[in-house]
């Protein structure tokens, strides 16, 4: 067993519309939100400068699998989300993020807030959710969550 790794992780859940992006403190007791980010062209940038601001370790992206664990389009495009921010020299890491929205959803309806309510926050919940069950599972296996994404390799210039 490794133990936990110290230092600030961000967490992003990836959606068609917005991503949300949550922090854990250097300990990883406590996912909290950061920021909801509009899916635009300019949203890998935004969540690498958070990243930086925070002086992240790492990020962890989550996955969304269907629950029979079959890929789907959304699969496709968190992994190409999470390839871009690997660009980034920041390790990033895919963890299984299955019913992290819905968890995000019913928690915030269990504080009475409408979906319509919840709209621009429900990301973020989602973002904390899959990074603090991240750290918990770092910390009770002693191993890292899910799968690293590999940094594109660097061109080398034609000489």
């Amino acid at each position: 067993m490794t133990g936990f790794r110290r230092g600030i992780r961000i967490g992003v859940d990836v959606g068609t519309a917005r991503v949300g992006v949550a922090r854990c403190d250097p300990d990883g007791l406590l996912a909290t939100p950061v920021e909801t980010v509009p899916r635009t062209d300019a949203a890998v940038a935004r969540v690498r400068e958070i990243g930086a601001e925070w002086d992240a370790i790492e990020f962890v992206v989550g996955l969304p699998v269907a629950l029979s664990g079959r890929e789907t389009a959304s699969t496709a495009d968190a992994r190409e989300f999470a390839a871009q921010l690997a660009a980034s020299g920041v390790p990033v890491r895919l963890v299984d993020e299955r019913l992290s929205t819905v968890s995000a959803h019913a928690a915030l309806r269990g504080s009475g807030r409408s979906q319509r309510q919840s709209r621009n926050i429900v990301d973020q919940v989602a973002a904390v959710i899959l990074l603090q069950n991240a750290i918990d599972t770092e910390k009770q296996t002693g191993r890292t969550p899910g799968a690293v994404v590999p940094a594109p390799e660097e061109a080398t210039p034609n000489d």
